[in-house]
């Protein structure tokens, strides 16, 4: 088969969740020998983190906006590429598609009521248009793919999906993420002065929860001996100080460290040296972060909500994302029970073995097959 995936946003510097999912199984397809021929349908970057090889093609379309790049320049190349289906990548497509459409869907949030809008103006304008898009791009898609039968449930009830049209595909994770048996301080000190700190990967999206955990570790410590500092990912100061100014917890900033953007090369290192990974969302669709914690060996405190805990599985250490308190407690017990902590340990690593980019690839390729027969 002739393959056309869109993947708009690989070469952009600082990738984030969906881009890393389209990347990594791009890597997996282009390892096979399956007689497949892969086009790969990117904007320009700065990050040339995919080089062709003979099953693949980069084929690059600039246009000066999102909505154009995908609506008119995305079916132009396809139609001109003469290939036998295409498939978008991230949540939107072209209303109009020249071959059979392909669609991964990671979640439909963005059709869900919302407590406040996003103080990103690039995210406000993206839910927007998702919301303008998706409903009406759904009746035209071939397959349906989304992340876990937790999202895979909630977009076939909500949006009267048939059955047979829409299907779950897990995740995996980079096998870069393992336990280091000697970490490199020099990248701990980019970021942290010390290892043993608390991990959080947040973001201004709602959904991360970045009040309530930041209350949480108010509550943590007034309570800890340790006082453990926290790392914050992906957050700017001027963020940060307002979410403290709302919980009444400004006094908490000198234990704060808040590099912003953590490059993904640097994360590994980085799982290794902390005591523990706070992820204590509100809705995931799946969360490639638990994973990759796990898989270096970090204790994971996660939400109790949504795909979490399908994807972290029962041994997972859970808790109500809505109740700073809950979420203290479990960083107290971690820290103060080292059998629970060792236990944890050893059940992340054993947890992650389930998931793997390689199967992501196997089900994607029976998935394009099935469409062609």
């Amino acid at each position: 088969m002739k393959i056309a995936i869109e993947a708009q946003r690989i070469f952009r510097p600082n990738k984030h969740g969906m881009d890393f999912v389209a990347l990594e199984t791009i890597r997996e397809l282009q390892k096979r020998n399956d007689d497949n021929q892969y086009y790969i349908i990117v904007a320009p970057g700065e990050d040339r983190c995919l080089e062709n090889s003979a099953n693949l093609s980069i084929i690059e379309v600039k246009y000066p906006t999102y909505p154009l790049w995908e609506q008119v320049g995305l079916p132009k190349v396809v139609k001109r590429l003469g290939v036998d289906l295409l498939h978008c990548t991230s949540n939107t497509a072209p209303l109009w598609c020249p071959v059979p459409l392909v669609l991964t869907l990671h979640d439909i949030i963005y059709l869900e009521p919302r407590q406040h809008s996003s103080p990103s103006l690039y995210q406000e304008m993206g839910w927007y248009y998702r919301r303008l898009v998706v409903p009406r791009i759904l009746k035209k898609c071939k397959k349906i793919i989304t992340v876990s039968h937790f999202e895979c449930n909630r977009i076939r009830q909500t949006l009267k999906i048939p059955t047979d049209r829409i299907t779950a595909v897990y995740n995996g994770y980079s096998n870069h993420f393992y336990p280091q048996q000697k970490i490199d301080m020099d990248i701990i000190h980019k970021y942290i002065p010390k290892k043993d700190f608390l991990f959080f990967l947040g973001n201004t999206d709602p959904k991360k929860n970045a009040a309530r955990t930041l209350k949480a570790y108010s509550i943590y410590l007034q309570q800890s001996t340790v006082k453990r500092p926290l790392l914050i990912a992906d957050l700017k100061e001027e963020y940060i100080d307002t979410l403290l100014h709302q919980e009444s917890i400004i006094n908490i900033k000198p234990y704060l460290y808040f590099p912003g953007y953590i490059a993904n090369r640097d994360l590994a290192t980085l799982y290794n040296a902390a005591f523990a990974f706070l992820y204590p969302s509100l809705r995931e669709s799946f969360g490639i972060p638990m994973l990759e914690a796990m898989a270096c060996g970090t204790p994971v405190i996660t939400g109790n909500t949504s795909a979490m805990p399908e994807v972290a599985g029962s041994g997972a250490l859970t808790i109500d994302p809505y109740n700073p308190q809950e979420i203290a407690d479990a960083l107290l017990r971690l820290e103060t029970d080292e059998y629970l902590y060792q236990e944890q340990e050893a059940y992340g690593l054993t947890r992650v073995k389930q998931f793997s980019w390689a199967k992501t690839a196997d089900e994607l390729v029976n998935l394009y097959h099935s469409i062609k027969l």
